[in-house]
């Protein structure tokens, strides 16, 4: 028995000796096992674990009907819902084909057999269980990431994992830059929990969500009695985080008027709450982050040019989710395994459909709007699986303005990103990436020193 034939399994349920025959015929390159009852079927099922099964809805004790045919589906899917379900029907049983599929078959297939068409079809099915099961091996490898909640296949992020790991141990003041959704608290988070200072408090502060006459007082605290409504001493952020981290979030939002005070702050290491006159020596790591572009506001005169190169010590850019080549789809099978999970709902994965809906798009809101998405789709699905419209994604026609008019450009581009989500799904292993892309190993070790493509070191 070949390699090939030891990981393909096939189970054929059918109790016709002629078809049984038919169907054993068609495939020579898969270990092939038949049955032709409920009780045997579902031993086979628990024993071998087959990636595909073919299943004729009319079995004994029901053959000229389907309930029994409906029952070991079901069970199929409560027991392996991962299995790929060919349903094999008569040719006036439409109704039966397009029941099964709602309740979770692959597909259907009408008799007469054609050995060709069916072999297609089953070939399809072993190709799509082949293509999710990479995936979620990547996935289960992603959330053994080194940052607690980062989920990533992409280079540029492990890449900014690595570098996360090499400051994080340091008082540089850290600036993270990126757009709405990126995730740039967990970057924050991050630097915190790899320091020396990660049993200390974290204290996290949102500049753009407390109003302008009210952040001072969030930040370095007040004395009873500093103003109207002062009734006790309050600590600010700052203070209270005193031998940890203190996370300025939307800095690019601080007030003008502030600016000058955080400077000083950073300068001296010491503050002034509201209402005193004594200086506080805090030792504290800071970390900001903006989705604002801060050199442009220097030029325009509304963020300080002397503040910013405090703040940038280290400058960590987040790229946005359509940069991360591959992630889009690993993070959604990541949200959707949560979400099913809360709401106890029996969810497969996605269609074909929705998996090239969520690669296509450009997701404007980053990683916030895919979990928005799946978490609405899992609401919404009424199959075993999500599809594009259950995602409620709107994908644009025609093509991207912003690429490149030269094609040999867009072919470059094209080829170095099929290559990159090729190793990233197959774990750097160039055999496994190389037919997965339909190319010589030769080919792609050439690919990849074009294309300067480097696998992320442990």
């Amino acid at each position: 028995m070949t390699k090939k034939q030891e990981n393909r399994r096939l189970l054929i349920i059918e109790d016709d000796p002629g078809l049984q025959s038919q169907l054993k015929w068609c495939f020579d390159d898969e270990e092939i096992f038949i049955c032709d009852n409920e009780k045997e079927a579902l031993a086979l099922l628990r024993r071998i674990e087959p990636q595909v099964i073919t299943l004729d809805l009319g079995l004994p004790p029901d053959p000229g009907g389907s309930s029994v045919g409906f029952s070991i589906l079901e069970q199929i899917q409560t027991l392996a819902p991962k299995t790929k379900v060919i349903v094999i029907t008569g040719r006036e049983e439409k109704e039966n084909a397009v029941k099964a599929i709602g309740g979770g078959a692959y597909d259907f297939y009408q008799k007469p057999i054609d050995a060709d068409i069916l072999k297609f079809v089953v070939n399809r099915a072993f190709r799509l269980f082949e293509l999710e099961e990479k995936n979620r091996l990547l996935e289960k490898a992603s959330i053994q990431s080194p940052i607690t909640g980062l989920i990533t296949s992409s280079p540029e992020m492990l890449k900014l994992c690595r570098t996360v790991e090499r400051v994080a141990d340091t008082d540089a003041t850290a600036l993270i830059l990126g757009d709405t959704g990126t995730g740039k608290e967990l970057i924050a988070r991050a630097l915190h929990g790899f320091s020396e200072r990660k049993g200390q408090n974290f204290s996290p502060i949102n500049c753009a969500a407390i109003p302008d006459n009210l952040l001072e007082s969030e930040l370095f605290g007040y004395e009873k009695g500093a103003f109207t409504g002062a009734n006790t001493k309050k600590k600010g952020k700052i203070e209270y985080a005193d031998g940890g981290t203190l996370f300025l979030d939307e800095i690019g939002d601080m007030p003008s008027s502030l600016q000058a005070k955080m400077l000083r702050f950073l300068q001296e290491r010491t503050i002034q709450p509201l209402g005193s006159n004594r200086d506080i020596p805090v030792n504290v790591r800071i970390v900001c982050a903006t989705h604002r572009n801060l050199e442009k506001m220097i030029e325009e005169g509304s963020f300080r040019e002397d503040l910013y190169y405090r703040l940038s010590e280290i400058v960590l850019k987040l790229p946005a989710l359509i940069e991360r080549d591959g992630d889009a789809l690993v993070l959604a099978r990541s949200f959707l395994n949560r979400f099913a999970k809360e709401q106890d709902r029996s969810i497969a994965g996605f269609n074909d459909g929705a998996i090239q809906a969520i690669e296509s798009h450009n997701w404007p809101g980053n990683i916030r709007e895919l979990e928005n998405k799946v978490k609405r789709a899992c609401i919404m699905a009424e199959g075993n699986k999500i599809t594009a419209q259950d995602l409620d994604i709107q994908t644009k026609e025609g093509h991207d303005n912003s690429l490149a008019l030269n094609l040999k450009t867009v072919r470059n581009e094209a080829e170095r990103k099929a290559i990159v989500r090729a190793l990233a799904q197959t774990e750097y292993n160039m055999a496994k990436a190389s037919k997965l892309l339909g190319v010589t190993r030769p080919t792609l070790y050439t690919l990849v020193k074009k294309f300067h493509v480097q696998a992320p070191k442990e």
